[in-house]
C-alpha cells in the first residue's frame, strides 16, 4: 500500500485475477475498519480498479465486489489517470501521448491568433512560445515510454507531425517543404535528438543522487553503479 496523504494506492501482482480481486477486497476491508476506528470516513465512490496484463489478445477482467463493506461494484476501467499520467492495460502509453498531442495542436492553433494582432510577433517568439509553452506539453512523462528498448516509433511519429505543424508557422514554409531543412532554419533539433538529450540530462541528475537514495534502488541501474533491488523495482518485477 502507498499513501499520499488524502489518497491511497492497493498495489497487488499476481497471474490469477481471481487472487487479485480477493487480495485487494481484503486489504480495503481492513484499511477501512482501521480508518473507521480513528473517525475516518473512506469515499467508496472514489475507488478505482485498473488491472496491468502483457497478454497480446483481448482479456475481460473480472469486476471487484466491495458491496459488502458498503462499497459498489467496481469494473476495471479501460484507461487510468493518475497525476497526470495515462495508464493503460499493456503499459504502451498511447493514450497519454495522444492526450497530451491533441492539447498541444490546440496551443499551436490558438497561438496563431496571434498572428493577427496589431504587431504580430516575428520568428523568434514564435519559437520562443513553441519551446516554452507547447514542447514542455507534449514531452510530459515521455520517460514512462521513452527508455531502452522500448517500441517507440509510434510516439515518436505523433511528435515528428506535432513539431513540423509548429515549424511550418514558425517559419512560414510550404507544406511540402523538406521537414529537416525547415527545422535547421527554425533553430529547433529534431525531436528524437530532444528526447535523447533529455533522457541523457535525467541519467545525469539520477547518477548524482546519493547511493542510498530510494530512486536508485526503485529504478533500474542502466549502466549505474551495481546494487541490490527493490522489491518493485523494474528489474526485480520483469525478473519474477
Amino acid at each position: 500500500m502507498i499513501s499520499f496523504v488524502d489518497d491511497g494506492l492497493f498495489i497487488s501482482q499476481n497471474k490469477s485475477i481471481s487472487y487479485l480481486n480477493t487480495n485487494l477486497f481484503c486489504s480495503y476491508n481492513i484499511i477501512s475498519s482501521l480508518l473507521l476506528k480513528f473517525g475516518l470516513i473512506v469515499e467508496h465512490r472514489k475507488t478505482d480498479v485498473f488491472h496491468f496484463s502483457r497478454l497480446y489478445e483481448a482479456f475481460d477482467f473480472s469486476p471487484l465486489y466491495i458491496s459488502p463493506i458498503g462499497g459498489s461494484l467496481l469494473l476495471p476501467k479501460e484507461t487510468w489517470k493518475y497525476l497526470g499520467f495515462i495508464f493503460d492495460h499493456k503499459l504502451m502509453f498511447r493514450n497519454h501521448t495522444n492526450f497530451y498531442s491533441n492539447k498541444v495542436i490546440s496551443t499551436i492553433k490558438y497561438m496563431k491568433l496571434l498572428d493577427n494582432s496589431l504587431r504580430d510577433i516575428n520568428s523568434l517568439q514564435k519559437r520562443r512560445l513553441y519551446r516554452c509553452c507547447a514542447l514542455p506539453i507534449t514531452l510530459y512523462g515521455f520517460l514512462l515510454w521513452y527508455y531502452n528498448k522500448a517500441p517507440n516509433y509510434y510516439h515518436l511519429n505523433i511528435l515528428r507531425k506535432i513539431q513540423q505543424k509548429a515549424i511550418l508557422w514558425i517559419t512560414g514554409a510550404f507544406h511540402i517543404s523538406p521537414t529537416l531543412r525547415v527545422e535547421t532554419i527554425a533553430s529547433l533539433v529534431s525531436i528524437h535528438l530532444h528526447l535523447k538529450k533529455l533522457y541523457r540530462i535525467f541519467l545525469l541528475r539520477q547518477s548524482s543522487l546519493p547511493s542510498n537514495h530510494i530512486i536508485h534502488s526503485i529504478l533500474s541501474s542502466d549502466g549505474l553503479q551495481e546494487q541490490k533491488y527493490h522489491n518493485a523495482s523494474i528489474d526485480y518485477l520483469m525478473a519474477k
